[in-house]
C-alpha cells in the first residue's frame, strides 16, 4: 500500500512538472514569460555540435552512395546490420563485366585476336573489380563506422544532456516565474495575510535556490560533452585520410591495371583473319623480314603491324624463328602455350588454317595463332 501511495505521489510530481514546463513554454513562445539565455560559449558549443551532426550525416550518406550506387543494395546491407548479420557476398559491376568478357572471348575463341583481347579485358576488370570491394571495405571499416558511431553514440548522448539542460531551464524560469508573482502578490496583499504570503515567498525562493543550482550543473556537464567535439574533429580529420589513402591505393591499383591492359592490347595486330573473315592488308616489301613492314595506325593512336611476312611464310618451306608478341594460353593440347617476348621456331604444315602455324620450343611442339607473331631474321 505505501509502494502504491508512493507511485502516485511519484506520478503527480511528474505530471506536475511536465504541466509546469509546457507552460513556461508556451507563455516563452507568447512572449508571456521571460527566458534565462545560455551564456555565448555554450551556444556556440551547441552550435557547433548541430552543425557537425547535420554535415556528418550528409557526408557519410554521400560516401555510401559512392561506394554503393545501387539503393537496393545499400537498403539490404542496412536490414543486414540492424539484424546483425553478415551480408551475403555479391558479384559486383566490374567483375559482372569481366565475366561477360570472358565468356564471350571463349566463344569466339583464344585463338583469335579479338577473342584474346576480350579475355585479356575481362581479367583486368575482374582485377578492379577486386579492387573495388577492397576499397568498399577499407573505407567503411576506417571511414563510414567512425562517422556512424559519432552520429549514434556521442551525438545522441549530447542531445539527451541538451533536452535535460532544456527542461532545467525552463524549472529555472517557471521558478521566476512563480517568486516574481509571489512577491507581487505580497505587496499587495493585506496585513491580515501577510504571514501566508510571506511564506509561499520563502518557499519560491527555496526553489529558486534549488532550480537554479541544478540548471548550472547540468549546463557544466552539457558543456564538458560540447567541448569534446573538437576531439572529434581531430578524430574524424584522421579517418578522412585513412579514406584518402584508401581511394588513393584503388586508383593506383586501376591505373597500373589499365596500363598493363593497353600494353597487351597495343601490341595486337590491327589486321587479322577472324571467323574466316580475311583483312585487306598492304603489300609488303619482299626485302622486309619483320612483321609490319607496312604499318598501320589504330584509331587509339598506336603504330600496329601487318603480318604478311608470316603469310610468306606459310607460303614457303623450311622453318623460321619468331618472337612472341604477347602471351597466349593454349586452348586444347593440339596449342601450343607463348608468354610475350620469347623466341620460338615456326614452320607451315599442309593443310593447316590460315590463321595458325606450328610452333617448337624444345620438346614442345603445337599450333600458334599467327597473329601473335613477330619474324626474325
Amino acid at each position: 500500500m505505501n509502494i502504491m501511495d508512493f507511485n502516485v505521489k511519484k506520478l503527480a510530481a511528474d505530471a506536475g512538472t511536465f504541466l509546469s514546463r509546457a507552460v513556461q513554454f508556451t507563455e516563452e513562445k507568447l512572449g508571456q514569460a521571460e527566458k534565462t539565455e545560455l551564456d555565448a560559449h555554450l551556444e556556440n558549443l551547441l552550435s557547433k555540435a548541430e552543425c557537425t551532426k547535420i554535415w556528418t550525416e550528409k557526408i557519410m550518406k554521400q560516401t555510401e552512395v559512392l561506394l554503393q550506387p545501387n539503393p537496393n543494395a545499400r537498403i539490404e546491407e542496412f536490414v543486414y546490420e540492424k539484424l546483425d548479420r553478415k551480408a551475403p557476398s555479391r558479384i559486383n559491376n566490374p567483375e559482372l563485366l569481366g565475366q561477360y568478357m570472358i565468356d564471350a572471348g571463349t566463344e569466339f575463341g583464344p585463338g583469335t585476336a579479338y577473342g584474346n583481347a576480350l579475355i585479356k579485358c575481362g581479367e583486368t576488370q575482374k582485377r578492379i573489380g577486386t579492387a573495388d570491394r577492397e576499397l568498399i571495405q577499407t573505407s567503411a571499416l576506417n571511414f563510414l563506422t567512425p562517422l556512424r558511431n559519432f552520429i549514434e553514440g556521442d551525438y545522441k548522448t549530447i542531445a539527451k544532456e541538451r533536452k535535460l539542460l532544456q527542461n532545467k531551464r525552463l524549472d529555472l524560469d517557471a521558478a521566476k516565474t512563480r517568486l516574481k508573482k509571489a512577491k507581487a502578490a505580497e505587496t499587495r496583499a493585506s496585513q491580515l495575510n501577510s504571514a501566508r504570503l510571506e511564506g509561499d515567498n520563502i518557499m519560491s525562493e527555496q526553489e529558486l535556490r534549488i532550480t537554479q543550482s541544478e540548471f548550472d550543473r547540468q549546463a557544466e556537464i552539457t558543456r564538458l560533452l560540447l567541448e569534446g567535439i573538437s576531439s572529434t574533429h581531430a578524430h574524424h580529420l584522421r579517418c578522412l585520410n585513412d579514406f584518402v589513402e584508401a581511394q588513393m591505393t584503388y586508383y593506383a591499383q586501376c591505373y597500373q591495371y589499365m596500363l598493363d591492359l593497353q600494353k597487351q592490347l597495343g601490341s595486337f595486330p590491327s589486321n587479322y583473319s577472324n571467323n574466316n573473315q580475311t583483312s585487306v592488308a598492304p603489300a609488303p616489301s619482299a626485302s622486309s623480314n619483320v612483321i609490319g613492314s607496312s604499318a598501320l595506325t589504330s584509331t587509339s593512336g598506336l603504330v600496329i603491324t601487318s603480318p604478311s611476312n608470316l603469310i610468306d611464310l606459310k607460303e614457303c618451306s623450311g622453318s623460321r624463328k619468331a618472337r612472341v608478341l604477347y602471351d597466349y594460353d593454349a586452348a586444347n593440347s593440339s596449342e601450343l602455350s607463348l608468354l610475350a617476348d620469347e623466341v620460338i621456331t615456326v614452320f607451315s604444315v599442309v593443310g593447316m588454317d590460315s590463321d595458325w602455324l606450328m610452333g617448337e620450343r624444345g620438346n614442345q611442339k603445337g599450333r600458334v595463332p599467327i597473329t601473335y607473331l613477330e619474324l626474325l631474321n
